[in-house]
């Protein structure tokens, strides 16, 4: 059993700053990819930061310039630092884990979400 357990949310203000926590937790062998994404109100979720276990990164490019992700392999924990928020940053925040468990070489889990709005 694995759990993802997202922190970090909240209310802020537009040009202001958030950073979101994911803590991985369970019988984890190994996670190749750690990723945030986020879904808006009627919209699809969507990736907008993605990390490997080998230190590459990739962001959408809304988000490019903006937000920052990082990750302690050794902790199994992955932050998204949200800079220069926007209103149509609004959405739920959530984290993603691809990982190697005792039971299988590769799984994938979610967090369930944390709410993140910007107010103009």
């Amino acid at each position: 059993q694995v759990q993802l357990v997202e922190s970090g949310g909240g209310l802020v203000q537009s040009g202001g700053s958030l950073t979101l926590s994911c803590v991985a937790s369970g019988n984890i062998r190994s996670i190749y990819v750690m990723s945030w994404h986020r879904q808006a109100p009627g919209q699809q979720r969507e990736v907008i930061a993605t990390m490997t276990n080998g230190g590459s990164t990739h962001y959408r490019d809304s988000v490019k310039g903006r937000f920052i992700i990082s990750r302690d392999n050794a902790q199994n924990t992955a932050w998204l630092q949200m800079n220069e928020l926007r209103p149509n940053d609004t959405a739920v925040y959530y984290c993603n884990a691809q990982m190697a468990t005792h039971q299988a070489l590769w799984e994938d889990y979610w967090g369930q979400g944390t709410q993140v709005t910007v107010s103009s």
